[in-house]
């Protein structure tokens, strides 16, 4: 009868950071397609921007204000969602508890500027084809917004339970602090495209 070489892998870890977790693969993953979505609609914009004789159509230039606020305000959650992802890998659960309240807040503020950011295109999504594929940039990053801030959320309740102390819960504070790196990277890109595209 052959034996068959087992390992004993009972003492390691059920969960790691960063490229070592499966989770952080799907997150990555998961960035790649919504990267791929963000592109996809970005190269409508400029289509439809080169076949236009004038640009934008039929309306002024967006008014900068509450773009300009809300770039400022994920501009400036980099630092707490930096020190936040430090504290999770370091498994400091008082640090973290404190860092996802904050970075639920800076989820939240540009969602309420937001709710002025519409009318400030100065366009209806149903005018012509520029309010239209202005209104989808926009309403596509606060669709990104929304879910991240409600998985901030989630996550933020989580770690104010008994489950919070898990250490696989640090990794996942983790990852949610990758994914909003993008969703400040992406609005960056649409900030220009949006507000600054039709005042060149």
């Amino acid at each position: 009868m052959r034996q068959r070489p087992v390992a004993d892998v009972s003492h390691l870890p059920t969960y790691d950071f960063g490229a070592a977790s499966p989770m952080w693969w799907g997150t990555l993953a998961f960035i790649a397609l919504e990267a791929t979505g963000f592109a996809l609609a970005i190269g409508t914009y400029f289509y439809l921007a080169v076949l236009a004789p004038h640009w934008p159509i039929g309306a002024p230039a967006p008014d900068l204000l509450p773009g300009t606020t809300v770039l400022v305000i994920l501009l400036a959650s980099i630092v707490p969602n930096h020190l936040l992802e430090l504290w999770a890998r370091r498994q400091d659960l008082a640090k973290v508890r404190l860092g996802m309240i904050i970075m639920s807040i800076a989820g939240i503020l540009p969602l309420i500027v937001r709710v002025w950011e519409f009318p400030a295109l100065r366009i209806s999504w149903d005018q012509n084809a520029y309010g239209s594929i202005v209104w989808f940039l926009l309403g596509l990053h606060t669709t990104h917004l929304l879910t991240d801030v409600g998985d901030t959320i989630v996550l933020a309740v989580l770690m104010f339970t008994p489950k919070g102390k898990a250490g696989r819960r640090f990794s996942d504070v983790s990852d949610n602090a990758s994914y909003w790196d993008f969703v400040v990277v992406s609005w960056v890109v649409l900030y220009l495209i949006i507000y600054w595209v039709p005042r060149m």
